[in-house]
């Protein structure tokens, strides 16, 4: 069954805790932050009693100022002494409500970068070959830190604008209801200017996100593609179509800027019309004897209090909407179901495995469908174990294709393939792939010492050349690699440049060689390995491989008789069906694909022991040769 797909909420409620406490702290915040009003109203008052009536003033008024308490400079200290309490107390709560809310965002974007990262680690190829690297790497970085920002800054100031509202109008009605009832009427207008700017912001930020993931995508294709780029030496054409794309994310942004941005002046003007009114009003209520000084100070100071919550609203509205498209497109990854995936019985079927995958390998009538195209067809192959079995064809025939079948880098549409009389896909995941090895076509290494690279599919520990040297040392003799390696400063320490740039195409090879060997898997597959490398270097690789694949079950997939000629068995694969099968002596004595293939291979020879022939692979030299299939589906 699918899994069930994580919402926001669980990532939010997973600290609730830390929520609930820092939405108290919040709350105490917003109780310190009113009180100060009240207490410096109670000075200001207090000295303005110290100041006898006007000359004008009526016989009540004189009354009045003699009954009350003057301010002594005891009580003087006393309130300055609270405020400086409230100060305290108000900033220690500021501290802890950020610290919380902000914090709580933070952990709530690592637990969703694991999940995704973990989520995309288990999707098939399919869907790598689908979605471009610029866009996984933007939603995984742009995107998620505005989810972040969602979370935590998101909570806080939503916070402060909750409960800071509520709050403050109730002291401030309780303080003037008049003018209070002068606030209020500012709010229809906020909520208008909120609710318009939703959707703008939810659109615009939505394009411009995708056009940053266009750079982005641009920017890793031109990176990894350097060679390419200067050999044809189109660099200007790319600063070209770079500018172009840049261009049009400045033009979005801009547009989303134009959006954004008047939010804070608007709820600026809003406040100081706001302000004007209450200055104007609450003036002439002091002139009139209807509020006191104090309490028109102590008014102003709540309404100061309401700026920020006032000015924030647009900011927390901005971060919301770029929060919520960023978890949109988030969910776009987690929301894919791999289409190649762990058994639903996985423990169960987990304690029933074999110990190794030594048995017999079977295509039973496996058909592989790409869109309304046949990739694969109809393809019925035994594969007794132990067996060297050697597969050629024109490009785009379905070679890989096939070999790709047995780890599962993709499923069968129709048909079934087994080990061991066993459904493939019983298998988990893991432990399957775990007991084959591969190395592909065009071998990705990373950015790590090559003893590491060479070293990835056994436990992983912090050093692999002290952990694993016996290994290494003789997966690197059998791939003619470690000739190679004692030329380097470094040896086997040596740090590869992104994807082994540092190495020759030769090298990495035989790096791919080394790797799927030093896990001394039960299956080995080698698709081309030997194509980068002269028959020189072939012959001597072949020279120490044929004792490793004695016993072994293997499939090599290759172009070149010279490699083909030392299997077992030898397919045929054009147009996705298995055209030949037979030994290299049978087949070289049937008229079809390999006879030609062994001819023309034969005459290039010649030539070349002529001083005549070409360098360019037999492919070029024969054009009479079919090429049927399609080149993306080979490479999948």
């Amino acid at each position: 069954m699918p899994q069930t797909k994580p919402s926001l909420l669980r990532y939010i409620t997973a600290y609730k805790t830390r929520g609930i406490v820092g939405f108290f702290c919040v709350i105490f915040y917003i109780a310190g932050s009113l009180s100060w009003p009240k207490l410096q109203q109670l000075v200001i008052d207090g000295l303005s009693y110290l100041n006898p009536p006007l000359e004008a003033a009526s016989a009540a008024e004189v009354q009045e100022w003699l009954t009350r308490t003057p301010l002594t400079e005891a009580r003087l200290y006393q309130l300055c002494a609270a405020v400086l309490a409230v100060g305290v107390f108000t900033g220690v709560f500021a501290i802890f409500m950020r610290r919380l809310l902000i914090g709580l965002g933070y952990r709530a974007e690592y637990d969703i970068r694991c999940d995704v990262f973990a989520h995309l680690s288990r999707l098939d190829l399919a869907f790598f070959q689908r979605e471009r690297t610029g866009d996984i790497m933007t939603k995984m970085s742009s995107d998620l830190g505005a989810v972040r920002e969602m979370i935590g800054q998101g909570w806080l100031q939503g916070s402060r604008i909750a409960a800071g509202f509520p709050f403050a109008f109730a002291v401030m009605y309780h303080t003037d209801p008049k003018l209070t009832g002068i606030v209020a009427l500012i709010l229809p207008f906020v909520s208008l200017i909120f609710f318009v700017s939703i959707r703008l912001i939810h659109t615009a930020y939505d394009r411009a996100q995708d056009q940053f993931s266009a750079i982005a995508n641009f920017s890793q294709e031109t990176f990894a593609g350097f060679r390419t780029i200067k050999g044809f030496g189109i660099e200007s054409r790319q600063r070209g179509r770079f500018k172009q794309l840049n261009d049009e994310y400045i033009k979005r942004s801009l547009k989303l800027s134009r959006i954004e941005e008047p939010l804070w002046p608007f709820m600026m003007l809003l406040y100081i019309i706001g302000q004007v009114f209450l200055l104007l009003i609450g003036g002439r209520q002091v002139i009139r004897g209807e509020i006191t000084l104090g309490t028109f100070w102590q008014f102003q100071l709540y309404f100061a209090f309401l700026q920020w919550p006032m000015l924030s609203l647009g900011f927390t509205t901005n971060l919301f909407q770029r929060g919520r498209t960023s978890w949109k497109r988030l969910r776009t990854i987690l929301d894919v179901e791999p289409a190649v995936r762990d058994p639903e019985s996985f423990s169960r079927s987990a304690g029933a495995l074999p110990e190794n995958l030594r048995g017999d390998i079977e295509f039973r009538g496996v058909t592989l469908r790409g869109g309304e195209r046949t990739l694969l067809d109809q393809i019925d192959l035994k594969i007794p174990a132990g067996q060297r079995l050697a597969i050629t064809g024109p490009t785009g025939g379905g070679k890989t294709l096939l070999a790709s079948l047995l780890v599962r880098l993709t499923d069968p549409t129709e048909g079934a393939v087994k080990i061991g009389g066993r459904d493939v896909r019983e298998y988990p995941l893991e432990i399957l792939r775990r007991r084959i090895g591969i190395a592909p076509q065009e071998p990705f290494l990373f950015s790590d010492s090559l003893a590491n690279n060479l070293a990835l599919g056994l436990e992983p520990v912090d050093d692999a050349l002290k952990k694993h040297e016996e290994k290494i040392l003789w997966a690197a003799d059998i791939a003619n690699l470690r000739r190679d390696v004692e030329t380097f400063p470094m040896k086997f320490s040596t740090m590869l440049g992104e994807r082994g740039v540092t190495l020759s195409g030769g090298q990495r090879q035989r790096t791919a060689i080394g790797r799927a060997l030093a896990r001394q898997p039960d299956i080995l597959i080698l698709d081309d390995v030997f194509s980068a490398v002269d028959t020189q270097t072939e012959e001597r690789i072949l020279q120490q491989l044929l004792p490793v694949l004695r016993g072994r079950t293997s499939i090599i997939i290759s172009h070149r008789v010279s490699t083909l000629r030392h299997a077992d068995r030898i397919l045929v694969i054009e147009n996705g069906r298995i055209s030949q099968d037979g030994s290299h002596a049978g087949l070289t004595a049937q008229p079809g694909y390999y006879q030609e293939l062994d001819e023309v291979q034969r005459l290039e020879a010649r030539l070349e022991e002529n001083g005549t022939g070409t360098s360019n692979h037999w492919k070029n030299a024969a054009p009479q040769l079919p090429i049927i299939g399609n080149v993306e589906a080979e490479n999948a």
